[in-house]
């Protein structure tokens, strides 16, 4: 199983801001957790206000502490209401059921970590994400 080193952590959110700023996103803030939900590494862009922080982090430690994207966080929480209510509770908060949290996926399919990016669309987080985690060298769960 692959490491989420602090080198590549910063690589993915290096190559997702990039790609925001070549889409011409919002200001952006990006988060890499490892695979327990810990912070690895963190970057606001200038113009990204703190709340931000606190959605890209939602979107993250949901996706890896339910070993799914936040994408089909969204899905369930469609289809099963009570349970996502329940979960959100459970969790202090702490999961944020749109697109932009997206699984870190090392060689051998193991979740090593997930990204959460806020501040566009959640489709356009996601988007950024997906493409730091592949430069990055990983495969992207969404």
């Amino acid at each position: 199983m692959s490491v989420l080193t602090l080198k590549k952590a910063n690589q993915i959110i290096h190559a997702a801001l990039k790609t925001a700023r070549q889409l011409n996103l919002k200001p952006l803030t990006a988060v890499v957790l490892d695979e327990h939900g810990a912070l690895k590494a963190m970057q606001r862009e200038d113009g990204a206000t703190i709340l931000k922080h606190d959605i890209a982090m939602a979107k993250a430690w949901g996706a890896v502490n339910m070993g799914v994207s936040s994408r089909s966080l969204a899905i369930m929480a469609e289809q099963r209401p009570a349970f996502m209510n329940a979960l959100v509770d459970i969790a202090g908060g702490k999961v944020m059921p749109v697109p932009g949290g997206v699984l870190i996926r090392d060689e051998d399919n193991n979740i090593i970590g997930a990204v959460g990016i806020s501040g566009d669309l959640s489709d356009q987080d996601e988007r950024s994400a997906v493409a730091g985690i592949k430069e990055a060298g990983f495969s992207a769960g969404i």
